[in-house]
C-alpha cells in the first residue's frame, strides 16, 4: 500500500463520513419547513401541538447532523492541502471559486438563519420563524448545488483550457452547468429525500416499539412514508437518465460497473459474479442476454464499449461493480418497503388509528431500514468517485500526478487516527439519535404571546 493508495483511502474515509450528514439534512430541512407550515396552519387546534412535537424532535436531529457535517467538511477541505496539493495547484482556478461560492452564498445563509430556527421560537413571530426554516432549507439545497457542480465538473469537465499543465476557466456557465450536473444534482436531491424519509420513518417506528411515541410521531411517520412512496420511482427514473448520460461521457465507468470486458453488441447484463481483473472476465456470472444493452442504451442490440478499449484509463472493476449492485439492491428494497407500508397504513387507518398505525413486525422492518439511505448513498458515491479513476479530473488530471509525496507510514498513521475518531463519532451520533427518539418532548415550548404577529416583543405570554 503506497502513498497514493493510502491517500485515496484516507480521502474516501473522510468524504464517506462527511456525506452521511448532508445526505440527511438537505431533505430534512424541507421536512421541517413542511412541519412548520402545517403547525402554523393548525394554529389554535389540537393538531398544532402534534405538529409542534414532530418539528421539535426533528429540529434537534437536524442541528446535530449539521454540526457533524460542518466539522467533517472542514476536515475534508483540509486534506486538499495536506494530501492533494496538486489538485488546487493545477485545478484551483475552477475548484476555488466554486467552493467559495458554496461558503458565501449557501453556508452563511444556512448558518445565519439556523440560529433563529433553533433559538428564536419564542422570540420571533410565526412568519419569521417559518421564513428562517425556509432559508435554512434553501441554504442546504444551494450548498448541494455548488458542491455537485464542482464534483460534476470533475466527472465531465467543460468550459476550461489547460495552459502549461494548469486548468484555466474559460466559460463559467459551461463549467457550472457541465453535461452531468443536472442529472447528478437531481439524483443527489432524491437520494437525500429517501435518506431523510427512511430515517424519519425508522426512528418514528422505533418510538412506537419503545412505547415512546407521541402524536407527532404518527404525523412524522405518515409524512415520511408518503414522501418515500413518491421519491423512489422518481429516483429510478433519474438514475436511468443519469446512466444514459454516463454512458455517453464516461463509458469506462459503465463498463466497470456492468463488468463488460470486451466491446459487444447486445451485451448481457451480469446480475451477480466475481470480477476477475487479472483474467479479464467475471467468474461465476449470472447473466441475462442483451439486457445490459437494453437498460444502458434502451436498445437490445446497442453496442456497449468494453474495458478493453481503455487499457490504462479504466477504474478498478470489483469495487465499482459491487457498489453499484448494493445501490440498486437497496433502492429496490426501499421501493418494496415504502409501498408495502403505505398499503398497510391505508388498510389499518380505521382499525388502529394513530395510536398504532402499523403492526409491530412492520414497525420492526421500518426500524431496520432507518439507515438504509446511508447504505445506498455511500454505494452510489463509491461508484461515482472510484469510477472516475485513474483521473481526478476526468481525462484532464491523473490522480497519481496530484498526490503529496508523504511517506506511507505518515499517511497510514493519520488514516488510522481518522478511522478511530469517525467510528467513535458515528457510534455516538447513532446513540444520541436513539436517545432523542425515546425521550421526545411531549410538550415542546409553546409560542408565547409575545412572539405572535402584532404583539410587541417583551409582552407576557
Amino acid at each position: 500500500m503506497d502513498t497514493l493508495l493510502l491517500s485515496r483511502i484516507q480521502f474516501a474515509a473522510n468524504i464517506s463520513f462527511h456525506i452521511l450528514f448532508p445526505a440527511i439534512n438537505i431533505a430534512l430541512a424541507w421536512f421541517l419547513v413542511y412541519f412548520r407550515v402545517r403547525g402554523n396552519a393548525a394554529r389554535g387546534s389540537d393538531r398544532e401541538q402534534h405538529w409542534e412535537e414532530a418539528y421539535y424532535l426533528w429540529t434537534k436531529v437536524f442541528a446535530l447532523s449539521f454540526a457533524l457535517g460542518v466539522v467533517t467538511g472542514v476536515t475534508m477541505s483540509f486534506q486538499f492541502g495536506t494530501n492533494w496539493p496538486g489538485f488546487l495547484e493545477r485545478a484551483g482556478n475552477v475548484a476555488g471559486p466554486l467552493l467559495g461560492y458554496e461558503i458565501l452564498s449557501a453556508f452563511f445563509l444556512e448558518a445565519t438563519f439556523l440560529g433563529i430556527m433553533l433559538f428564536g421560537r419564542s422570540r420571533v413571530s410565526d412568519r419569521m420563524h417559518l421564513f428562517a426554516a425556509l432559508m435554512v432549507a434553501a441554504g442546504t439545497t444551494l450548498s448541494a448545488f455548488w458542491i455537485l457542480s464542482l464534483n460534476s465538473w470533475m466527472q465531465t469537465p467543460t468550459g476550461h483550457s489547460v495552459v502549461d499543465g494548469v486548468v484555466q476557466a474559460d466559460d463559467w456557465l459551461r463549467i457550472v452547468f457541465n453535461p452531468s450536473f443536472p442529472y447528478r444534482l437531481v439524483h443527489m436531491l432524491l437520494a437525500s429525500t429517501l435518506t431523510a424519509s427512511f430515517l424519519i420513518a425508522g426512528l418514528s417506528a422505533y418510538q412506537y416499539l419503545r412505547r415512546a411515541a407521541n402524536d407527532g410521531s404518527a404525523l412524522a411517520l405518515r409524512t415520511s412514508i408518503t414522501v418515500a412512496v413518491v421519491a423512489v420511482p422518481l429516483q429510478i427514473l433519474a438514475g436511468d437518465l443519469h446512466g444514459l448520460n454516463t454512458l455517453e461521457h464516461q463509458p469506462a465507468k459503465i463498463a466497470a460497473l456492468e463488468g463488460i470486458w470486451h466491446t459487444e453488441k447486445g451485451a448481457a447484463l451480469t446480475l451477480f459474479g466475481l470480477p476477475n481483473e487479472a483474467e479479464r472476465r467475471t467468474d461465476y456470472a449470472i447473466m441475462v442476454p442483451r439486457l445490459a444493452s437494453l437498460i444502458l442504451a434502451h436498445d437490445p442490440d446497442a453496442e456497449i464499449r468494453g474495458l478493453n478499449e481503455f487499457p490504462d484509463a479504466h477504474p478498478p472493476v470489483a469495487p465499482v461493480f459491487w457498489s453499484f449492485r448494493v445501490m440498486v439492491g437497496m433502492g429496490v428494497l426501499m421501493l418494496v418497503v415504502s409501498w408495502w407500508m403505505a398499503l398497510a397504513w391505508w388498510r389499518r387507518r380505521r382499525e388502529a388509528g394513530p395510536a398504532m398505525p402499523l403492526s409491530r413486525w412492520q414497525l420492526r422492518v421500518l426500524a431496520a431500514m432507518t439507515f438504509s439511505g446511508w447504505v445506498a448513498t455511500l454505494a452510489g458515491w463509491w461508484v461515482t468517485e472510484i469510477g472516475r479513476q485513474p483521473f481526478l479530473v476526468q481525462g484532464v488530471l491523473r490522480t497519481a500526478d496530484l498526490v503529496a509525496p508523504h511517506p506511507p507510514g505518515v499517511v497510514l498513521s493519520t488514516l488510522i487516527g481518522y478511522l478511530l475518531l469517525y467510528a467513535f463519532l458515528l457510534v455516538a451520533y447513532v446513540a444520541v439519535l436513539m436517545y432523542m427518539s425515546t425521550h421526545p418532548a411531549q410538550q415542546p415550548p409553546p409560542t408565547p404571546q409575545s412572539a405572535r404577529p402584532g404583539t410587541p416583543i417583551g409582552g407576557r405570554a
